[in-house]
């Protein structure tokens, strides 16, 4: 019996079987006193969640921000981490080709580096129907990399398979289709596609129960528009519609991830961040991030609970920092 595979391992695989997009983030040098080693590892979520170990809270909070932008790129960093001020002087990441550096006020006199190796999942592509259309999706959707799921019927297609697929096509000619729309809307997929002629497509629309925001978001025709003409064809245009609708948008759009108080929007997009007010750090504000309501009518946020307790001892302080 082979031993268990470690932790960390295993929900990787986990998260990949599930398609669940995340970041690798492992240290490839530290300079003492950093507690972290080479070696150490640690997932960072789409929705701002870190499983592992990488450093502290301080060294976690520039992991977290950084990781989550590498999610949305889809481009591996390297991202390295110290307590000086960075080469231009500025406070601000210096950006190189392939790599940031960042400078980390609370960083216990150590420096870090670690590579941060973005983990998106193999679009998914749920085809329902058994058209010539259908069985040529289902050929040349491997060719792209894509992950092709068959559904004969309405009743083949599952709550899980729709919440984990990037794109539904229905090619049934008419068999099965609205209930499937519907589902398929109701589970924000991200991409949906009908085929049908211009004038079934939209009478099949009129009659869903859905809103006109929703019955937009259907694609019918199906396809980009290239004169295709033959099964194949079609197929081809309806993958390179898939292609756009699933690389020109962020992948950490597809969690839905329960915004904290106060906060403009979800986490998971990885756009909400705020400066320390204590040490100066930029971090990711979601479920979890120390916060304060003391000193005035704006929430502050902070890299951990030392800074918070800091804060609060004389906020005062503090204010009169950011007004200089």
């Amino acid at each position: 019996m082979s031993p268990a595979a470690p932790p960390l391992e295993a929900r990787m695989a986990e998260l990949t079987g599930r398609h669940v997009p995340f970041v690798k983030a492992t240290v490839v040098r530290a300079r003492r006193p950093a507690s972290a080693r080479p070696g150490d590892t640690a997932l960072v979520l789409a929705d701002g969640r870190v499983e592992g170990f990488v450093g502290g809270a301080c060294a976690e909070a520039t992991v977290r921000v950084q990781a989550l932008r590498t999610l949305r790129s889809g481009e591996s960093l390297l991202l390295r981490i110290s307590p000086e001020e960075t080469a231009d002087g500025t406070g601000e990441p210096v950006v190189e080709e392939g790599a940031v550096s960042v400078a980390n006020p609370c960083l216990s006199g150590g420096e870090l580096e670690i590579f941060l190796e973005p983990l998106r999942p193999v679009p998914r592509v749920v085809v329902l129907g058994e058209s010539p259309i259908a069985r040529a999706l289902a050929a040349f959707g491997p060719v792209l990399g894509y992950e092709i799921t068959e559904a004969a019927g309405a009743d083949g297609i599952t709550p899980e398979e729709l919440a984990g697929s990037q794109a539904l096509v229905i090619a049934s000619h008419g068999r099965g289709e609205e209930p499937v729309l519907v589902s398929a809307v109701r589970a924000g997929v991200p991409y949906i596609g009908l085929v049908a002629s211009p004038r079934r497509g939209a009478a099949v629309l009129d009659a869903l129960p859905l809103g006109a925001e929703d019955r937009a978001r259907i694609h019918t025709p199906a396809g980009l528009w290239i004169g295709a003409r033959t099964p194949g064809e079609i197929a081809v245009s309806i993958l390179a519609e898939v292609i756009h609708a699933v690389r020109g948008r962020s992948v950490e759009v597809e969690v839905e991830v329960e915004a904290p108080p106060e906060t403009p929007e979800s986490p998971a997009t990885g756009s909400v961040t705020a400066v320390d007010p204590v040490c100066g750090m930029t971090v990711s504000v979601g479920d979890g991030t120390p916060y304060s309501d003391e000193g005035g009518d704006e929430r502050r946020w902070f890299c951990c609970a030392g800074c918070r307790a800091a804060y609060e001892k004389d906020p005062a302080r503090y204010a009169k920092a950011d007004a200089s």
